[in-house]
């Protein structure tokens, strides 16, 4: 979305220029409460590098036509994968949120010991839905380009087999403070869940390579540990 576009819509297949792209009817009541018409200009994002601009050259009911005459292709951001614990579904999905505005790489949520006792809990295929939806209204509000990719919830030795090799930290405590580590890419981070780690969990984490790294004295949430976690690690890649 540029400057002159009034708003910004998510399309699942990139729009190239010359395209006329249909939005929903959704989007349409969306742009009827934000009283655009015709000849406005708007946004459109794919959630893989895709933006667009664009006119409205029709709008109805239940959809809305947009002609593009600009798109752009952006790179992928930093690579940051995130490790995020099976935990209560609120605060999943504000962490979700702000992943997204983050331009996190992946959201892997992890079924730790300690997350099966939580209720309610953020899993299953329609809580990874509303992860979704919340990830694409964020994408969208920040103007980014690119949407994490979104995996189900899986076990310990799942989530480890499945994480990239590169720069792989677990947040805790005791460890080493997370700026004076050396973290190259892509990055992995791994969040525990309320009440920290079992210790046979953190020790599977170390023995596959994972750095047990602290961001402060205080024990954070995990939703606040994960926010100030990848903050850290894209301060050092800009470094």
């Amino acid at each position: 979305m540029t400057q002159t576009d009034r708003a910004a819509f998510f399309v699942e297949d990139p729009a190239a220029v010359g395209a006329q792209v249909t939005l929903s009817i959704s989007d349409a009541q969306h742009i009827a409460v934000l009283r655009l018409g015709v000849g406005e200009r708007v946004g459109l994002r794919d959630g893989v590098g895709g933006t667009a601009s664009g006119t409205l050259v029709r709008l109805g009911r239940k959809n809305a036509l947009v002609e593009v005459d600009q798109a752009i292709a952006v790179p992928p951001p930093r690579p940051i994968h995130l490790l995020v614990p099976v935990a209560d579904r609120d605060r999943m999905l504000w962490l979700a949120e702000k992943a997204a505005e983050l331009n996190v790489t992946s959201w892997r949520p992890v079924l730790w010991q300690r997350s099966r006792s939580v209720s309610p809990r953020g899993d299953g295929p329609t809580f990874r839905n509303k992860v979704r939806a919340r990830m694409i209204a964020a994408l969208l509000q920040s103007r980014s380009a690119w949407l994490p990719e979104i995996f189900p919830e899986a076990t310990i030795e799942r989530a480890i087999a499945a994480a990239p090799e590169g720069g792989r930290v677990v947040l805790e405590a005791d460890g080493a403070p997370f700026g004076g580590i050396e973290l190259t890419e892509p990055a992995v981070i791994a969040v525990g869940p309320e009440g920290g780690f079992e210790e046979a969990e953190l020790a599977a984490l170390v023995e596959a390579g994972f750095t047990a790294a602290s961001i402060g004295e205080s024990i954070l949430r995990f939703e606040t540990a994960a926010i100030a976690g990848v903050a850290v690690a894209l301060s050092m890649a800009r470094s």
